[in-house]
């Protein structure tokens, strides 16, 4: 759902959204090119929330792939979204749609999501221009396209859900993967089975919960120091609400010119952040994680600041760590090295001041509503309406270290809701959660999630959710050792290894093979049937 910055439209485009695999993407839209398809902007002309009302409709883009495709062969669609389709088309090559069309004779579709990439309703992004923006109005987007859509090449056959000619099956992962659950108890007459990868039903406001997986899971010992130096840093700012020791533990890291405390705690949580975006294929993971966590786990200096290492170990003092100083000292330097390289040095090279480039409380796009803008407002004003997400460290449980800091609380993540959006309230997460969240379940509904995953917490497979078992007609798949959707990659047979795909991955997509052909049975029983099963 792509967290890299502490508002949740970074979180989530960076990590939870993880894009697909590098392509040439002048060949990929040459072998798959775009279509589009008039869509009504307002579904709904009798809801209030969405006056004024237009009986207008907009351009949505599509793409497909029917070089599997045979009579009687599902069509499979893999939702976009909250990025740009054309970012999903290598899945049309490798990777899920490959996989489930070749077992099926199916025919594989792209549908880009409304507001994202070039599919928007509006001529600008303004508040009032976004309130066409919501779940359900998106949901009503692809049942449309599934009821009226005609394939370019396949004109002589209905290929429309309505027209009993292909069963419809549509596949989304993390936000798109909510989407596609929704769709299915939404729309069962017209998709015919979805596959949640990584899916997010529930939204949640305050989703500290966020980085619970990291702390379960990430490498323990730098799971432990990272709590340490958190703890440290809110001993001293919080706790002694000491400004000269303030001031000195953030030139410690470089960032002794940021202006607010907050942009400094949350500055700090970049490196547990590229947790999600850890993944099994190499063309499309960071390495950055393990470098952040090989930092702060060696304990001899990796970076010339050697001439502070008194300085670190006052602070350390300071932060109720005297008793270690002497062993976390040259950590903390590291800790101090990494952050500065990863994120201080690009501040200077592009000659920014550092409340420019690492402030949070006073960005562009707040003020600026073209479309050009687009994946800096779309996303986060759908988290500032209805799904929340918001990852913070202040309303962790009081006895436990959190990962990030305390300082990054609720106010400091909803300051765009406020300044962008002139929205003071909480997320209305009920719009979201009417769909069931965490107990969302019909026939031919699948939930395919990863074991370590931080967004795990907001899908079916949260820790004290129900137990399910797992069957054909309701797969309930978790993937032991997987990260976010891990399921949706793909590699070329000539890119495969021993090792690659990971064998717990083959396993997972071999099974979502082996539902959806029975799946496709089912329904074709079905239509023999007349209808009745």
């Amino acid at each position: 759902m792509q967290l890299s910055y502490i508002y949740t439209y970074i979180y989530w485009r960076n990590t939870l959204s993880t894009p697909s695999a590098e392509s040439d993407k002048d060949d990929l839209t040459a072998r798959y090119p775009v279509h589009k398809i008039k869509i009504p902007i307002d579904h709904f002309r009798s809801d209030p929330r969405y006056e004024p009302h237009t009986d207008e409709k907009f351009d949505v883009r599509y793409w497909f792939d029917a070089s599997h495709y045979k009579k009687g062969g599902p069509i499979i669609v893999l939702h976009g979204g909250e990025t740009s389709g054309e970012g999903r088309l290598p899945f049309l090559q490798k990777g899920i749609v490959e996989i489930l069309t070749e077992a099926t004779n199916g025919l594989g579709v792209i549908l880009e999501h409304r507001y994202y990439g070039e599919s928007f309703p509006t001529a600008n992004l303004s508040t009032e221009s976004l309130r066409f923006l919501t779940t359900e109005q998106a949901l009503a987007d692809s049942a449309y396209f599934a009821q009226n859509v005609v394939f370019e090449g396949l004109e002589d056959v209905d290929l429309t859900a309505k027209g009993g000619n292909a069963p419809w099956i549509i596949y989304g992962g993390s936000y798109a993967g909510a989407q596609v659950a929704f769709l299915r108890v939404e729309y069962p007459d017209i998709f015919w089975g979805a596959i949640s990868s990584s899916g997010v039903p529930k939204a949640i406001y305050d989703f500290w919960e966020y980085f619970e997986p990291v702390r379960k899971y990430g490498p323990p010992e730098c799971i432990s120091t990272t709590q340490k130096f958190v703890d440290m840093v809110d001993k001293i700012i919080i706790g002694l609400d000491d400004s000269e020791k303030t001031q000195r533990l953030k030139s410690l890291f470089g960032m002794g010119e940021l202006t607010h405390n907050d942009d400094f705690a949350y500055t700090l949580a970049w490196g547990v952040s590229y947790w999600q975006s850890v993944n099994w294929d190499p063309a499309i993971s960071t390495r950055k994680f393990d470098y952040y966590c090989g930092n702060l786990t060696a304990d001899e200096l990796l970076y010339d600041n050697g001439d502070k290492k008194e300085e670190a170990k006052e602070l350390l003092t300071a932060g109720g760590y005297g008793k270690d100083a002497d062993a976390l000292a040259n950590r903390l330097l590291n800790f101090a090295g990494f952050i500065y390289a990863d994120q201080v040095a690009g501040c200077e090279r592009r000659e920014q001041t550092l409340d420019e480039c690492l402030g949070q409380h006073e960005l562009p796009w707040f003020k600026n509503d073209s479309l050009a803008l687009a994946d800096y407002r779309c996303w986060p004003y759908q988290v500032c309406t209805e799904w929340g997400y918001l990852q913070i460290g202040s309303t962790v449980p009081k006895d436990q270290m959190p990962v990030i800091s305390r300082l990054v609380d609720l106010e400091y993540a909803s300051i765009m809701c406020r300044k962008a959006f002139n929205i003071h309230k909480p997320s209305d997460v009920d719009r979201v959660n009417k769909y069931g969240g965490l107990d969302i379940e019909y026939d031919r509904l699948a939930f395919v999630d990863g074991e370590v995953d931080p967004w795990r917490p907001a899908s079916p497979h949260a820790e004290g959710a129900r137990p399910r078992k797992n069957t054909v007609n309701k797969p309930f798949i978790l993937i032991e050792g997987a990260g976010h959707h891990w399921d949706e990659n793909g590699l070329f047979p000539n890119e495969t290894t021993r090792d690659l795909p990971p064998k717990v991955v083959v396993k997972a997509q071999a099974e979502e093979v082996k539902f959806v052909r029975k799946w496709v049975k089912d329904w074709e029983k079905k239509k023999n049937c007349g209808g009745k099963y």
